[in-house]
C-alpha cells in the first residue's frame, strides 16, 4: 500500500504550480468553462503587459537612439520582455503535450515497480524542486530588490522604473501611478515567466535521467527475473520517444535563450566596465548577470546529463553476469547496449547540442563580444 502511494506523487507538481501562476499552464482541475475563461484572460493579461511594455521600449529606442545609456538600457528590456512573451505563448500552445506528457509518468512503463524505483523517482523529484526553487528565489530576489531601490528612488520624484515612450502626459499623479504599475506588473511577470518555463524544460530533462536510472535498475535484475527483458526493451524505446517529444516542443525556446544572454551579458559588462556605478547599481549589475546566466546553464548541465547518462547504459548492461543468461536474453540486451551507443541529446534548433561544452562557447562568444565593444567605445 505504502509504495502504491508514492508511486501516484507527482512529479513535476512544483513546476507546474509556479507554471500556473506564471501564466502559462492552466491547472488540469480547472475543468469548469468558467474556469477555462478565467485563466485565460490571466495568460492574455500576462501577454499584453510584456508586449506593450516592449512596444513603450522600441519606440524608446528609435526615438532617442543617439544616447548609448538609453538605447542599451531600452535593448535589454526589449529582449527580455518579448522572449517572456514567446515563452508563455510556446507553453500555453504546448498544453495538451504538456499534459500528455505529465499523464504519462503515471502510466507503463514510466510508473515505478518496486521500493527501490520510488526511491528514485522520489530523489529526482526532490532534485527538480530543488532547482526549480533555487532559480525562481535568485529571479524573485534580483526583481524585489530593483523594486524597492525604484521605490525608494525613482518614485519618490515621480520617474518611472524603467524610461519609456509613453503616448499620454504621465505628470498627472493618476496616470503617474498606471504607467508606473505597468512597468512593475512587467518586472514581475518576467521574474516568474523566465525561471518557471526554464524549470519546468529542465524538470523534464531530469526526469529522462530518472527513467534512465529506473531502467538500469530493472536490468540489473535481469539475472533473476529474464522475461522482464521485453519490458526493458519497450521501456528503452520509450525513453527515447519521451526524449524527442520534449526536444521537439521546447527546443525552440532555447535559440532566443542564447541570443539574450549573449547581448544581456555583454550590455551589462559593459555598463559595469565604462560606467562609475555606485554600490548598489553595481550590485543590481551582478544579480542580473547572475540570472541571465542561470537559465543556460541548467540547460546545458542537465542537457550534458541526460547524454552522459544514457551512455553509461550501455556500461551498465555490459557489467551485467552473461554468463548466467540464454542467448535470447543475451540477444535483447545486445540490442539494447546497441541503440545506447547513441546518445540522448536535447539540441538547440537542432544545430547546437546543450551541453557544457555550449555553455563555454557562450561564455568566450560573450567576453570576446565584450572586449570588441569595449575597444571600439575606448577608439
Amino acid at each position: 500500500m505504502d509504495v502504491e502511494r508514492k508511486s501516484e506523487m507527482p512529479v513535476l507538481k512544483f513546476s507546474l504550480t509556479i507554471l500556473a501562476i506564471a501564466g502559462c499552464w492552466r491547472p488540469t482541475t480547472w475543468t469548469s468553462p468558467f474556469r477555462h475563461i478565467m485563466y485565460d484572460v490571466y495568460t492574455l493579461t500576462v501577454i499584453l503587459t510584456l508586449y506593450t511594455f516592449a512596444i513603450t521600449q522600441v519606440m524608446e529606442l528609435v526615438l532617442y537612439a543617439d544616447d548609448s545609456d538609453t538605447f542599451g538600457d531600452a535593448l535589454f528590456n526589449v529582449i527580455i520582455s518579448l522572449l517572456a512573451c514567446y515563452k508563455t505563448i510556446v507553453i500555453r500552445k504546448s498544453h495538451d503535450s504538456i499534459e500528455t506528457i505529465v499523464n504519462s509518468f503515471a502510466e507503463t512503463p514510466f510508473k515505478p515497480f518496486d521500493l527501490h524505483e520510488n526511491l528514485i523517482l522520489e530523489k529526482f523529484t526532490k532534485r527538480i524542486t530543488n532547482n526549480s526553487l533555487y532559480y525562481l528565489v535568485l529571479v524573485l530576489i534580483t526583481s524585489l530588490y530593483m523594486i524597492l531601490l525604484s521605490l525608494f528612488t525613482d518614485f519618490k520624484t515621480g520617474t518611472l522604473l524603467y524610461k519609456a515612450w509613453i503616448p499620454f502626459d504621465y505628470s498627472i499623479s493618476a496616470l503617474y501611478y498606471f504607467a508606473y504599475f505597468h512597468q512593475l506588473m512587467t518586472l514581475i511577470f518576467i521574474g516568474l515567466v523566465h525561471p518557471t518555463c526554464d524549470s519546468f524544460i529542465c524538470g523534464l530533462l531530469l526526469y529522462i535521467c530518472c527513467q534512465l536510472e529506473i531502467l538500469e535498475h530493472r536490468l540489473s535484475n535481469i539475472v533473476n527475473n529474464p522475461e522482464t527483458l521485453r519490458d526493458c526493451v519497450h521501456h528503452h524505446i520509450r525513453i527515447f520517444e519521451y526524449s524527442y517529444l520534449v526536444n521537439e516542443k521546447f527546443a525552440r525556446i532555447v535559440p532566443s535563450e542564447f541570443i539574450m544572454i549573449i547581448v544581456v551579458m555583454c550590455y551589462n559588462l559593459i555598463h559595469m566596465a565604462l560606467t562609475s556605478s555606485d554600490t548598489v547599481s553595481y550590485i543590481e549589475n551582478v544579480m542580473v548577470i547572475a540570472c541571465t546566466l542561470a537559465p543556460i546553464f541548467y540547460y546545458c548541465w542537465f542537457g550534458n546529463e541526460v547524454k552522459l547518462k544514457s551512455i553509461q547504459l550501455s556500461d551498465n548492461i555490459y557489467n551485467i553476469e552473461w554468463t548466467t543468461l540464454n542467448n535470447d536474453v543475451r540477444k535483447g540486451l545486445l540490442m539494447i547496449m546497441n541503440r545506447a551507443k547513441i546518445p540522448i541529446e536535447f539540441t538547440s534548433a537542432n544545430l547546437l547540442s546543450m551541453n557544457l561544452d555550449s555553455f563555454v562557447m557562450v561564455l568566450k562568444t560573450s567576453y570576446s563580444l565584450f572586449n570588441v565593444l569595449i575597444k571600439s567605445q575606448k577608439q
